[in-house]
């Protein structure tokens, strides 16, 4: 047995643990010592990533480099873990992501100074706020890992729901300093908001687990254990009442909805991605709510194929009135920050709907989705991030003329904006455009309506660049300066993963495309036939 994904896993886990335990102090040293094992954590668990992708066989087994240990016999619960194209992808991107984080947060959590330059070295703050920033960073990696590759259905649960502990302390504890001075109280706000949401969720799925361990349990299989439970139901021994199929599926759709978020379950996400450090709101949208998203490929298609397609259709409705209503309240915001978080749940009606178009172009385009959809939003938001840093606010009418005094800052800012429209050429668009196919086959109208979602993508990642970045210089911005070593050592990577994916997507689909075609067989789903097939002629040629 490989001990490769416990250790992917376990990595930051231990790293979170060491950065937090590291000697409490107020000097620059100490900090900069805490940031650096951090960033080290964070490459090395990189390395493993990249490990498991190479050691990963896209023609193999649905799952690969298993592993499994005895958690609680009595129950059936044990410690599984197994990497499939789907789960490989979305490890890759949170590993890449990581250390950009790191890199671009490198100075959110250090204590404010006063007017001679110095910290207060007599608040317990000042003292712990570094080493607590970072391994909280690297705690949520671990979780996330684990729920990427999770194969047993009470692990998934457990590490779904421990990661909202992290995360809430970093949105409320570490705030975007550029919030004025109500800052405090809208932190406090969107990060109770964001809890009590998913706990919510959470808790509605518990509910649904235990309903299906009893059930399962019923018919001999006592066990959470996700292969065992997926191939008894796509073999028909495993049999659920459709009534009791139904109410389980929504038990957990509703847990991973809330995650994503899907509208109508959105709106902590604005308030958590707005009051956050730019950082910490690329952990929020780039990295925990793909969880969402991947759990309803893995868990909801697999344990409930009859449900996911009875509902399939209102879900599509919900993922439209997503795309189209967080275009639109994008357009509308005065808010840097705010219009990124609405540009999100566009987006992540994109992937919900590749998902239940039941197509292997639309579920493969969802997973191409999730990681670059992570990718483009992380530059967009981290050089937003560094925009805001030097202004000191996050409305758009505080700028303009950037590019003519920070260029770097301007331009890099510019290819986030075009890859979150989805331009040809950059990886979005590849994306983007499977979804839309694979929608378009079996839902056509929903296609079509989709589509204009991206003219309004255009409409306000256009005007927000017009507004900021080009025009007479303003005076508060005619003193910025572009982009240092370290913004560029986060931009670069960033930039460069979206031009390469954009004009060669090949390496990523194909590790998808056996896994969703797996996914599609457990949902007894096939790609709809050509409307007009192309006719052969007695020779055999086509014609």
């Amino acid at each position: 047995m490989s001990y490769l994904l416990t250790a992917t896993c376990a990595v930051p886990a231990a790293g979170a643990v060491l950065t937090a335990a590291l000697p409490a102090g107020t000097d620059d040293g100490r900090r900069r010592v805490t940031k650096i094992v951090a960033l080290a954590v964070s490459l090395a668990t990189l390395a493993l990533a990249a490990l498991v992708a190479v050691r990963f066989e896209p023609g193999g087994a649905r799952y690969q480099l298993t592993e499994s240990y005895s958690w609680i016999r009595s129950f059936g619960i044990t410690f599984s873990l197994g990497a499939d194209g789907i789960g490989t992808v979305l490890v890759l991107l949170t590993a890449v992501l990581v250390p950009v984080v790191l890199l671009a947060s490198w100075h959110d959590a250090d204590p404010e100074r006063g007017a001679g330059g110095t910290a207060d070295p007599a608040t317990f703050e000042n003292r712990r706020r570094t080493q607590a920033f970072f391994a909280l960073i690297l705690a949520v990696e671990a979780m996330v890992l684990v729920s990427f590759l999770a194969t047993d259905v009470f692990v998934f649960y457990v590490f779904f729901e421990a990661m909202l502990i992290p995360m809430y302390f970093l949105i409320g504890g570490f705030g975007d300093r550029a919030g004025g001075p109500e800052s405090a109280r809208q932190r406090s706000y969107a990060a109770v908001k964001f809890l009590l949401y998913n706990l919510l969720g959470g808790l509605v799925m518990l509910a649904a687990v235990i309903g299906l361990y009893v059930i399962a349990q019923d018919q001999g299989f006592a066990t959470f254990d996700l292969p065992t439970l997926t191939g008894a139901v796509a073999d028909g021994k495993l049999v659920v009442n459709p009534t009791a199929e139904k109410a389980l599926f929504l038990g957990f759709f509703f847990a991973f909805a809330v995650k994503a978020p899907l509208w109508p379950l959105h709106t902590w996400l604005p308030n958590a991605m707005g009051e956050s450090t730019a950082g910490t709101a690329v952990l929020i949208t780039a990295v925990v709510d793909k969880v969402g998203t991947f759990a309803m490929l893995r868990f909801c298609l697999g344990l409930f194929p009859d449900a996911s397609k009875t509902f399939a259709p209102a879900i599509l409705v919900l993922s439209l009135i997503g795309i189209m209503y967080g275009a639109l309240l994008a357009v509308g915001q005065k808010d840097i920050k705010r219009l990124i978080a609405y540009a999100s749940i566009s987006h992540f009606g994109f992937i919900i709907m590749g998902i239940f178009a039941m197509t292997s172009q639309g579920q493969s385009g969802a997973t191409l989705y999730m990681v670059n959809h992570g990718i483009s939003t992380a530059a967009l938001m981290l050089v937003a991030g560094f925009l805001i840093s030097r202004r000191g606010s996050r409305l758009i009418a505080d700028y303009g003329g950037v590019q003519k005094v920070a260029p770097v800052l301007a331009g890099s800012f510019l290819i986030g904006g075009l890859a979150t429209l989805s331009l040809p050429g950059l990886a979005p668009f590849v994306s983007e455009f499977l979804v839309l196919v694979g929608t378009f086959t079996r839902y056509p109208v929903i296609g079509i309506i989709a589509t204009f979602g991206i003219v309004l993508a255009a409409l306000y990642v256009l005007v927000l660049y017009q507004r900021t970045m080009t025009g007479p210089v303003k005076d508060s911005v005619r003193g910025m300066h572009d982009l240092k070593v370290r913004e560029l050592a986060v931009v670069a990577p960033l930039v460069a993963l979206t031009i390469l994916l954009g004009v060669y997507p090949k390496p990523l689909t194909d590790i998808v495309n056996p896994a969703v075609d797996a996914t599609l067989s457990q949902v007894h789903e096939t790609d709809p036939a050509p409307a007009h097939p192309v006719a052969a002629t007695p020779g055999g040629e086509q014609k």
